[in-house]
């Protein structure tokens, strides 16, 4: 899943950044609000994170952010704002939940993933195909009951692909939900971790496979079909 995070403190944003990576998550930071509204315009998010104290805004005028066709994602406020009246200001212009600094950070992971499992957001708590049981909450994946260990990136493929189980996803929308902007992606990234991916399936003797469609993109389906 991919998070935008808009913090201008370079410490705090690096922290935030490497606790999401570290839980599964593509993260781009960006500084401003200008930089803000312009990935948002073309980028899609499965949530954001957003500091109010820009140094070129006030954070507030992003929450209300039109740009572009693309939806605007859940948004977790942040900010050292310790009022009520900020709280309310904040969630009635649009934030979807508001974190006041400082704070702890297993507390912004949970409020983060509690966002993401409302009905029409990104993060359902089990997603079950066939044999193949994986808690997005925790990133574990079982087979047939037993854990099998997987790199960051091959949870996040396997996650792409049973959320669209029978469904074709393009190499395309894995390079831009399993990289960040500022991530080099080689010419054949998404071959090997698709290769990846599917030897420890089969290796655990899952139910389930991987397709290639040349040219096209991968698509997972019933072993047995």
């Amino acid at each position: 899943m991919r998070i935008l995070l808009v913090e201008d403190n370079r410490r705090l944003g690096a922290s935030i950044g490497d606790a999401l990576r570290a839980h599964g998550y593509v993260v781009d930071l960006v500084r401003t609000g200008e930089d803000a509204e312009a990935v948002l315009a073309t980028s899609a998010y499965d949530a954001a994170i957003l500091d109010l104290g820009l140094p070129d805004r006030d954070g507030m005028t992003l929450l209300h952010h039109k740009g572009g066709s693309r939806p605007t994602p859940p948004i977790l406020v942040l900010t050292a704002r310790d009022s009520t009246e900020a709280l309310i200001t904040a969630l009635d212009g649009g934030a979807d939940d508001y974190l006041r600094k400082p704070f702890e950070m297993d507390e912004l992971l949970a409020r983060l993933r509690a966002l993401m499992r409302r009905p029409g957001q990104a993060l359902g708590i089990r997603l079950v195909e066939r044999n193949v049981e994986f808690d997005t909450a925790h990133r574990r994946v079982r087979v047939a009951g037993r854990e099998i260990q997987m790199t960051r990136k091959e949870l996040a493929a396997l996650e792409l692909l049973l959320r669209r189980t029978g469904s074709v996803v393009s190499k395309v929308h894995f390079e831009s939900s399993l990289y960040g902007f500022d991530e080099e992606v080689g010419t054949n990234a998404i071959e090997v971790l698709i290769h990846r991916l599917r030897k420890k399936l089969a290796g655990a003797g899952a139910e389930l496979e991987i397709h290639t469609l040349r040219g096209i993109g991968y698509v997972l389906t019933d072993l047995r079909v």
